[in-house]
């Protein structure tokens, strides 16, 4: 330990300079720190400690305070507050006197005060605010350790509301002729974009520099900035996908100076940043990903597994490969390195072998055969996260035939595990897999009970939601439901008769519920039994108040006859003097309704399915009332995010001239309150240069972005699968141990003969056939997002849909997903590509293009015939913008279409005329291809779907359905299209309505349909367009602005570009949204502008806009949350576009 503390003081010194010489390479006897270190060194206790960093603490603080300490020895004082802030000790006193050392020292007296303030501050301490003015000055100072300090502190922590101020210095810095200089600049950028993206998407421009910058540190640090934007927006990101693949290759060439190698390894982390990069760009990407396999291929050549950075590598190209369009060379180089990875002797190795494992078996399932050996050996490793990982495998690779191995080696390693994280997401697994691929109800029942029991109370409250919401709204068959639902209560009678000991509490609640809701199905088991058992649960000791709540209530269902009314009589008076309301809430209740048997029939009805009820979210009610309030001279109502928001700009530094001020214009309006928008300079806390966009989010509400959704209008939205049924049980191949796996040549070598095994190794054999059963024909796997060929055991019942009648039961359902939040995709798009840019569609040359004819909406026409050759078999493509599919592409031949024919001659003769998008292809498949466009009329959007058979037989029994969160779909016409002849085009007009506004709306749906020979198929597609195809001018009155401006609560501010090469700059960027997002131009008075706009259907927006020192500053109004955020995206792209 003297060896560890002789070290740490010899080292204190040249990195602190707290000698009085020069050069000193020993901490003094007489330096303060060393005398403190040296005394905590030498204490025996944690109690010691305490009194004598209390000590020091006082001494500091003493000192601190004495006007006679000088900068030199207030420097040390710091150091001694950051080790006994290290220790976990609070010097608040010192924070002020560490702002005041960073302003006030000399350079390395204004490092350690940078240095203190970096660690004892956060981004949103008071405090801070102190230190701008230092940071201003230190930018604009000539001593290169100055600015790289202040760019070093920016970088690491800095008020949001304070980047405006120093966002242009910081710009400067990116052309400074030192390369340091530049990289600290672009890092402090990349901070800036991280917590307010908004406010450097008008330096994207810079960032390419950056990116082409001759020092390879300021291309390196450019590279945090891209790998955030293109996991946000990769498609606004293609072009660059060249010049990253140009990058990686002069790396891997060893072309940058030797200063960047480790390990005689170039450039390694540059490497592994470059093919993140690469693998986000390539993604369901073709032809960018065609550029991608010459450096993949020799990344993984030149990566030679000696060192642990190499395996960082190979790990980072093995995703990559496995993630961009395949292609076979690269997949079995790569298979090979996860094989070399799995089969290695060291237990890091292993672990990034089953990581890549996991993660390549989405696309290959097939390649988990090749080491299933490895893997049931790994399943009785000691290191528990190898165990972990095994079992993550084992989940994704799960189907209907092993699912019984997998979850019961997934519960062997529960009834072990001590880890709470490993608990819950295990435990979740599991109920996962239950619900799915159960074999039978004996087994759910059983298995959903092991999971309460080693799940316990840390389990996610949606597991017993979910199991408890399956039984009550049941399935497709009433049988079934009553088996599952008899099932359940025999094997709860039987845990309570045999004692239940110490189950968790939730365990107990699941029980209470479903006796007190089915155990009437038991005809030969008497109410007043299950009471009895019911009322033992109350007298143990362990039983929670919560619980308690619950058994009451199963008692209040229950209690009928008079042994059943006795024993309620007895525990409704022992409960009813109890000191928790809610219990005695509940006795109360099992008292009156167990004496009226008529008013328990009436208030907890039997079988009675649940409603659903229709709560008004927007207290639509409440209109008059709030109408004549704000009449009388009542304020708008403010939530309190937004009141917490506005508090604290208000204490925020503003940045805005004390001399400025505006006319009180628009005399007109009649508005006097202080939201007027005439008066937003004066009172509404909006400085001039204040970028900050009020999302709606609010510090005080959940963040949801990314979430996966679980629940939904109609309850759990269970994963929905394909009715085809597996035809039969494919046998594994043939396994082979690992010494066997280390002897073949490639993936694909041949297994050597059989030869007899000894008895442990059968029995991995026969592990090994019952986990991997089921893979050797997949060609997918499922992953818990994915459809899978066997049937959900339990599926839900599903709403009943206007589709013909005798095919409901083979219809197949879909899961379908839904985009992000509106602040996500705010963050997400800020910086990205056009929306309406050209798509690069792998089947817009496979879609077959027909010749013209006349059609009506809904109809159908004949079309010449095809030949062979126009037609084969594909797969969805990826398609992007304005007609997006989300399967994936496969590889596939090119098919020549007909250039001289096309589907516009096939739109209704009513939409001709109007302002149509192009003609975008969707999906196709052998028989059936989908194409559409968006025709905007006056009062709505309408969807036009274009069907083309281009079979020679008729498709019948087409039902088109739509599933978003952010639209509704009506049919336009009276009577769908059930049936499209052999080679025509059948057209579907849909009007689209806007539920959630959202920056690009999602159009998600399905085409299922039956041909005359075969089973029935299906298709998915996504159409894509921008939230602006929805926006219509909407024409009011100035007088009627200022009253509807009073009336909305939902705002956003921010600052725009302005047009300044024209003669009137507000006309003229007025002119240009109007054109572009169809608003309507109120009125202009000098400075000042008011604009209206309406979203399909009748939803209002309105926007204030005023010009100050060059930009212009707009304030958007509407009582839609989310319609400010994203019209005011759109008039940046707009604006930046033009």
């Amino acid at each position: 330990m003297s060896d560890v503390v002789e070290k740490t003081l010899t080292a204190l010194p040249s990195l602190l300079s707290l000698d009085s010489q020069p050069g000193a390479a020993k901490l003094s006897s007489t330096s303060k720190l060393g005398t403190l270190i040296r005394g905590i060194t030498e204490l025996s206790s944690k109690h010691e400690e305490e009194k004598l960093i209390q000590r020091e603490l006082t001494s500091i603080k003493e000192q601190v305070s004495s006007p006679n300490t000088s900068m030199r020895q207030m420097k040390e004082l710091m150091v001694r507050a950051i080790y006994c802030e290290m220790l976990g000790y609070e010097a608040a006193f010192s924070y002020i006197h560490a702002i005041k050392l960073a302003q006030q020292g000399t350079a390395l007296e204004k490092r350690v005060g940078y240095l203190a303030v970096s660690l004892f501050l956060n981004e949103s301490h008071e405090l801070l605010l102190l230190l701008v003015n230092t940071v201003l000055k230190d930018l604009q100072s000539t001593n290169l350790i100055e600015v790289c300090m202040a760019l070093t502190v920016v970088s690491q922590m800095f008020p949001k509301d304070m980047i405006p101020a120093i966002l242009p210095l910081v710009e400067e810095k990116l052309t400074h002729p030192k390369e340091i200089i530049r990289r600290k600049a672009v890092l402090a950028l990349y901070k800036f974009y991280l917590i307010a993206p908004n406010q450097v998407q008008h330096i994207h421009n810079k960032f390419r520099k950056a990116l082409c910058d001759k020092d390879p540190g300021v291309m390196t640090a450019s590279l945090h900035i891209y790998l955030q934007m293109i996991k946000e927006n990769p498609e606004g990101y293609k072009d660059l996908a060249a010049c990253f693949v140009t990058i990686l290759k002069q790396v891997v060439g060893g072309k940058l100076p030797m200063d960047f190698n480790y390990h005689s390894v170039p450039a390694p982390w540059l490497q592994i940043q470059l093919l993140r990069i690469l693998a986000l760009l390539g993604k369901n990407d073709r032809s960018t990903s065609e550029i991608m396999y010459e450096v993949l291929d020799e990344s993984l050549r030149r990566a030679e597994m000696n060192h642990n950075i190499t395996y960082a590598i190979l790990y980072e190209c093995v995703k990559c490969i496995y993630t961009i369009h395949p292609k076979s060379e690269l997949l079995e180089k790569a298979a090979k390195c996860i094989g070399n990875f799995v089969l290695s002797p060291k237990i890091n190795l292993k672990y990034l072998g089953l990581k890549a494992l996991t993660y390549v078996v989405q696309q290959d399932p097939k390649l988990a055969l090749q080491h299933q050996m490895t893997i049931i050996e790994c399943l009785d490793h000691p290191d528990l996260i190898i165990k972990r990982e095994v079992l993550e495998l084992l989940f994704r690779i799960t189907n209907a035939q092993n699912v019984t191995v997998i979850v019961e080696k997934m519960l062997e390693f529960l009834r072990i595990s001590k880890d709470d994280y490993t608990t819950i997401d295990l435990v979740g697994k599991v109920a996962e897999l239950a619900e799915k691929y159960a074999p039978d109800n004996e087994w759910f029942i059983e298995t959903m009970n092991t999971v309460f029991s080693v799940g316990g109370d840390t389990m996610q409250p949606d597991i017993p939601n979910s199991f408890l919401k399956l039984l009550s709204e049941g399935f497709d068959s009433v049988e079934e439901d009553r088996k599952l639902r008899l099932f359940a209560v025999d094997s709860y009678v039987s845990l309570l008769q045999g004692g239940p000991g110490k189950l968790p509490q939730r365990f107990l609640q699941v029980i209470s519920w479903v006796l007190g809701e089915y155990s009437h199905l038991k005809e030969d088991l008497e109410p007043a039994a299950i009471l009895t058992l019911l009322a033992k649960l109350l007298d143990m000791k362990h039983t929670s108040s919560e619980t308690k709540s619950w058994v009451l209530m199963a008692m209040t269902k229950l209690c009928e006859g008079g042994l059943g009314v006795s024993v309620a009589q007895e525990v409704s008076e022992t409960y009813s003097s109890s000191m928790d309301t809610v219990l005695r809430q509940r006795a109360q209740e099992l008292q009156h309704l167990s004496h009226n048997s008529e008013l328990r029939v009436r208030v907890l009805p039997r079988d009675a399915r649940p409603e659903p009820l229709e709560v008004d979210s927007s207290l639509s009610f409440l209109d008059g009332f709030v109408s004549e309030a704000l009449a009388a001279g009542a304020a708008p109502y403010k939530p309190p995010h937004q009141r917490q928001e506005e508090l604290a700009q208000a204490k925020a530094l503003s940045l805005e001239p004390y001399s400025l001020s505006l006319p009180i214009s628009m005399s007109s309006c009649s508005i006097a309150d202080r939201q007027s928008p005439t008066l937003l300079s004066v009172s509404s806390g909006l400085s001039g240069d204040s970028t900050d966009i009020t999302h709606k989010g609010g510090s005080t509400t959940l963040k949801l972005e990314g979430v996966k959704r679980v629940w939904g209008r109609e309850g759990y939205l269970a994963q929905k699968e394909s009715v085809e049924e597996t035809a039969q049980v494919e046998v594994p191949t043939p396994v082979r141990s690992p010494s066997q796996q280390r002897e073949a040549d490639s993936p694909h070598g041949q297994t050597p003969t059989p030869t007899p095994t000894p008895e442990p190794e059968q029995e991995r054999q026969q592990l090994a056939s019952s986990l991997f059963v089921g893979l050797a024909s997949q060609s997918s796997v499922c992953l818990m997002g994915k459809s899978e060929p066997t049937p959900q055991r339990f599926r839900r019942k599903a709403k009943a849909q206007g589709s013909p009648a005798g095919t409901n039961e083979q219809i197949p359902n879909f899961l379908f997903t839904s985009s992000t939040t509106v602040d996500n995709l705010l963050c997400n798009n800020l910086l990205d590509s056009n929306v309406t840019s050209d798509p690069e569609v792998c089947s817009s040359k496979q879609t077959s293009q027909l010749t013209q004819g006349l059609t009506t909406a809904n109809g159908a026409c004949d079309v010449g015939e095809l030949t062979a050759s126009d037609i084969k078999d594909t797969k969805p493509s990826l398609i992007r913008d304005n007609g997006m599919i989300t399967a994936d592409p496969a590889p596939h031949e090119d098919r020549a279409a007909p250039k001289d024919l096309c589907l516009s001659s096939h739109l209704p003769a009513e939409l001709s005329g109007l302002s149509c998008s192009e003609i975008t292809p969707l999906c196709c498949n052998q028989s059936l291809d989908l194409s559409a466009c968006h025709v905007q009329k006056e009062d709505s959007l309408v969807l036009v779907v274009f069907l083309t058979n281009s079979s020679d037989s008729d498709i019948q029994q087409i039902l088109m359905q739509f599933d978003s969160e952010e639209l509704e779909a009506s049919c336009v016409s009276d009577s769908p299209v059930e049936e499209v002849r052999s080679h025509s085009v059948a057209v579907c007009q849909y009007s689209l309505t806007v539920k959630r506004p959202s920056v690009h709306i999602e159009v998600v749906g399905a085409v299922s349909f039956h041909e005359p020979v075969g089973t029935p198929q299906a298709v998915q597609f996504s159409y894509k367009l921008p939230l602006t195809s929805f926006i219509r001018p909407l024409p009011v009155s100035t007088e009627e602005y200022g009253t509807m401006w009073l009336t909305f609560s939902n705002d956003t501010k921010q600052n725009l570009t302005l047009l300044s090469d024209v003669q009137e700059p507000l006309t003229a960027t007025l002119n240009v949204l109007k054109k572009k997002l169809h608003l309507h131009v109120v009125e202009i008075i000098g400075m000042e502008g008011i604009v209206a706009c309406r979203l399909l259907q009748d939803q209002p927006c309105l926007m204030h806009c005023r010009v100050h020192a060059d930009t212009l500053a707009v304030w958007l109004r509407s009582p839609v949350p989310d319609l400010p955020d994203c019209l005011l995206y759109h008039c940046q792209r707009a604006l930046q576009e033009h």
